[in-house]
């Protein structure tokens, strides 16, 4: 499901010959692309951003300043590197001019995020798996629009807003090789639970979706507690959420809402409109959690493009600043 503008990125670039090198900034960060010491997504972000300038026949000397930010924490297990890579596979080919189809900005964003080629659309989306080895038919399709099941919500309760240890990437990586449970997983995945969960949401059966993403975020994060060194995300705030969200079930005596957790403590408790205000009130009652924030979040659109003041100067004031200090290395 792709979430609203309370779960959101902004991408802003602009091109010019005035510095002498590529910048990113994340949440007023700068970013070091040139490096080789750098995480894998920003390698793939530097080699992307080169492909497009040469696709684009720009000069040599005309370099590319991005700026993104999140309203929603970073790398702490909300999707921010999804987010992060549609935001910026739609905004750069859009600046470029490049008129790609969606199927296309799908590829290049999951070549930097897997879970960024789902967020090219809105509402509720699949990620094809492909079979070609150059990844050409590996992209999103949509299911079905946001007006589809509107009254959906994605309440992410945020227990820790800091980075977490190990990124997902890496994490990923050491599962695959040292995970017996993960041999299997893959396969039941793709057989089992995709159909499942696609059949259950395009005929809006919430309590047998909500169960295969509760079944599925806890195979996820058995086989990374199975990884070794073992991965470990969930700390006890976390556990304290499966636990209010099963007796609220048990108290409904049916499936009213489903938790979720990607790579990190913070959940995802999906449930509809009808219940939102009862299970955030337990979230905020129970001593046992050491909440940080609520986001509440509908099924959203897929990227556009916007006028944003505030991102132009944001912008603006970044470009001025490295503008004035090619200036004074020149002298």
């Amino acid at each position: 499901m792709t979430l609203d503008e309370n779960v959101s990125t902004k991408t802003a670039i602009l091109f010019s010959k005035d510095f002498k090198t590529d910048y990113l900034y994340i949440n007023n960060e700068v970013q070091d692309i040139h490096s080789q010491q750098i995480p894998e997504k920003l390698k793939f972000i530097k080699q992307i951003l080169d492909e497009m300038k040469q696709k684009a026949n720009l000069e040599s000397n005309v370099h590319c300043l991005i700026y993104s930010e999140n309203s929603f924490p970073s790398s702490a297990g909300i999707a921010s590197s999804a987010s992060g890579a549609i935001a910026l596979s739609f905004a750069l080919t859009n600046a470029l001019e490049f008129n790609l189809k969606q199927n296309e900005i799908s590829i290049i964003a999951r070549r930097i995020s897997g879970s960024g080629c789902r967020s090219i659309y809105g509402g509720f989306v699949e990620w094809k798996k492909g079979i070609n080895q150059d990844g050409s038919d590996s992209y999103s399709i949509q299911l079905k629009d946001e007006k589809f099941w509107p009254e959906l919500r994605d309440i992410i309760v945020i227990v820790d807003a800091s980075a977490k240890k190990i990124s997902s990437s890496i994490g990923h990586e050491a599962t695959v090789k040292t995970s017996a449970l993960y041999k299997s997983r893959p396969d039941f995945v793709e057989n089992e639970e995709n159909p499942k969960l696609r059949n259950a949401i395009l005929g809006r059966d919430f309590e047998t979706m909500a169960k295969v993403i509760m079944q599925d975020s806890n195979s996820l994060h058995a086989v990374m507690l199975d990884t070794w060194p073992p991965i470990i995300y969930l700390n006890d705030s976390s556990k304290e959420i499966i636990y209010d969200v099963l007796e609220l079930n048990n108290k409904y005596n049916k499936t009213i809402a489903g938790y979720t957790f990607d790579a990190g403590p913070n959940a995802h408790i999906i449930t509809t409109e009808k219940y939102s205000n009862e299970i955030i009130n337990i979230i905020k009652n129970d001593p046992n959690i050491k909440l940080k924030e609520i986001i509440i979040s509908k099924p959203g659109t897929g990227p556009k493009l916007i006028k944003d003041k505030e991102m132009e100067n944001k912008i603006l004031s970044i470009y001025n600043d490295l503008k004035s200090k090619q200036k004074t290395k020149e002298r």
